[in-house]
């Protein structure tokens, strides 16, 4: 078979079109990605017992593709949300349910529904919460709050991002701090002030309802001083909300020292990694087969915001090369 003079170019022409078509989509899909596509939640058990986590979306929020499930010892399981997102994360703990039926219940933060799955049904007090709201192409919020009273430690930790994007969280065992008139049963959980007494002084409530009349009370104190960063009632802004933009989040459950530290002290910023992705999977959560999945196709694993930048150097420095090959 005979070929015209000019073929070679006329390949080559359309090579160069296709290498630089592919070159545009990556950075169109970076700048999309890593503007408006939401936030990763990884959670992380490093708890010694199972912890069954439990996701409410707020109004007006899809829910993500879980609503409760069972991480244990050791493991990990990530989640994507959608820009302007707001919801919230906690972990249940001492469940059982019946691996027939599906129904049970747990000992602290149970959301009644008598399933692991928790279908827009809240925590029930006492909870430590991590709370969200993600922006599109602005600030995301978030905190951890103990206005619910406490049940487990935890930590939030923004991966990437800009801004202060400091860790937050609550690393001390407030269950062996508690007070007789909050404790829960043997120590399982600490009630918040509201929850054990119901008066309007703790709750914020009726002639309390606004910031200049709810004060903290020495409970709310006590929460404080062994959680500085948290939210320990309801009035506690502004100590306890965080903010960062185009970050990934890390949740973890009964943290390392390495991660107490970061959550204790206020000089202290994290770059500890997040996972991405949505598999359960034991260790730290971390991810480094990353690349690897986006050559061989791997669609269940989700590159974060900040692996794209390195994503478009391989698709340039790819372009580059077919160009140069048939000329």
């Amino acid at each position: 078979m005979s070929f015209s003079s000019n073929s070679k170019p006329l390949q080559m022409d359309s090579i160069f079109f296709s290498s630089a078509l592919t070159l545009l989509i990556t950075i169109s899909s970076s700048s999309f990605i890593g503007g408006v596509s939401g936030a990763t939640f990884t959670l992380i058990n490093r708890c010694s017992y199972t912890v069954w986590p439990g996701i409410l979306a707020n109004a007006g929020s899809p829910p993500l593709e879980t609503t409760g499930f069972e991480l244990p010892s050791g493991g990990s399981r990530s989640f994507q949300s959608p820009p302007n997102w707001s919801g919230r994360f906690w972990g249940r703990t001492g469940c059982t349910f019946d691996p027939t039926t599906g129904q049970g219940s747990c000992i602290t933060a149970d959301c009644n529904t008598n399933l692991i799955e928790c279908n827009g049904k809240n925590a029930n007090p006492p909870a430590t919460l991590a709370e969200f709201t993600i922006g599109s192409n602005s600030q995301d919020f978030y905190d951890v709050s103990l206005v619910d009273g406490y049940n487990l430690q935890m930590i939030v930790e923004p991966n990437g991002g800009s801004g202060t994007c400091l860790s937050t969280g609550c690393v001390t065992d407030l269950n062996q701090q508690c007070s007789e008139e909050l404790r829960v049963g043997s120590g399982e959980a600490c009630k918040s002030a509201c929850e054990a007494f119901g008066s309007p002084e703790y709750c914020c409530s009726g002639a309390f309802a606004t910031p200049d009349t709810c004060k903290p009370s020495v409970y709310s104190q006590m929460f404080k001083a062994a959680c500085p960063r948290s939210y320990s009632y309801a009035y506690d802004d502004a100590t306890s909300t965080f903010t960062c933009t185009g970050a990934n989040y890390l949740i973890t459950f009964c943290p390392s020292s390495a991660s107490q530290k970061s959550a204790t002290d206020p000089s202290q910023t994290t770059s500890t990694s997040t996972a991405n992705g949505s598999e359960e999977g034991s260790g730290d959560g971390l991810n480094s087969s990353w690349l690897s999945n986006i050559f061989s196709g791997d669609s269940s694993t989700r590159v974060s915001s900040s692996a794209w930048p390195f994503t478009f150097i391989v698709s340039a420095i790819s372009s580059i090369f077919l160009f140069f090959l048939y000329l």
